[in-house]
């Protein structure tokens, strides 16, 4: 069975897609078969960012390692038995078909809170949810005071992962390895940064989940989205040196991959 990876998070901005893309052609050019999913029905940031890849790819004529994106399939409600739900069933079907031609799959999710990605969350072996070094964006994890200090109780998504663990569980299922990745980060070692890490150092003991570094907030995320290109890409489309930025971005990604602990994955780029 393909192992599942999840990127998360009911809030947008937080870099869900360029993780997702990103962990995805890593893993594919690892040797892993990889194939991908986008929930986000309305944007298709994924989708489009995979659509991206294969048109530049072809215009420019090479061939490079990427995921296999792949459509939710559409289901004539019609043929639906009763109490069939028709989100469930275009993700379960999508999801199979992938099985058998992947090791991986991933689904890239909307940042809101959806049918398609509540059950995504179920499905997930792994779930990354990439967050802003913010506070507005760890209140969606868990409730604090004032002085960002005490943790009040969990949050909405942080229920929402509750409620997808307690399904696996009464499936039988292995537990989901929940990763929070601190995405977006300063450069500078600010006051509100140091209390981001000790809130959620403190918070991923109580609720259960590991924090793991994503990337800094770097122009060159936004300008290779239209070419559908991620980091791994740009010496083999012609770029000679990498800039300082590059090589700590690629690093970024190194560190990323390792900090995720997935089956069989040892890092070689």
């Amino acid at each position: 069975m393909a192992h599942i990876i999840v990127v998360g998070n009911e809030k947008g901005g937080a870099g869900k897609s360029t993780v997702s893309m990103h962990v995805a052609t890593a893993l594919a050019r690892l040797g892993f078969r990889v194939g991908t999913l986008d929930l986000d029905l309305r944007q298709r940031t994924m989708g489009r960012y995979a659509e991206n890849r294969r048109k530049h790819l072809t215009e420019i004529g090479i061939d490079l390692p990427g995921p296999n994106h792949a459509e939710l399939p559409e289901i004539d409600a019609a043929t639906l038995a009763p109490g069939e739900n028709i989100h469930d069933l275009r993700l379960s079907r999508a999801v199979t078909d992938l099985q058998a031609s992947s090791d991986f799959i991933l689904i890239d999710c909307p940042g809101s809170h959806t049918r398609l990605s509540q059950v995504a969350h179920s499905m997930a072996d792994t779930l990354l949810t990439p967050m802003n070094d913010s506070f507005v964006d760890f209140d969606l994890l868990a409730h604090i005071d004032n002085d960002s200090e005490k943790i009040l109780g969990p949050s909405v998504y942080s229920e929402m992962v509750w409620g997808a663990r307690q399904l696996r569980a009464q499936a039988g299922l292995r537990p989901i390895d929940w990763i929070v990745v601190r995405n977006r980060l300063g450069a500078q070692q600010m006051v509100n940064k140091m209390k981001m890490e000790r809130a959620l150092e403190r918070l991923s003991k109580r609720i259960g989940f590991r924090v793991a570094p994503g990337f800094s907030e770097r122009v060159i995320f936004r300008e290779l989205f239209p070419r559908g290109l991620t980091l791994l890409d740009l010496k083999d489309v012609g770029v000679k040196q990498l800039n300082i930025s590059n090589v700590a971005a690629r690093q970024e990604l190194r560190d990323l991959i390792k900090a995720l602990h997935l089956p069989g994955v040892e890092v070689r780029f």
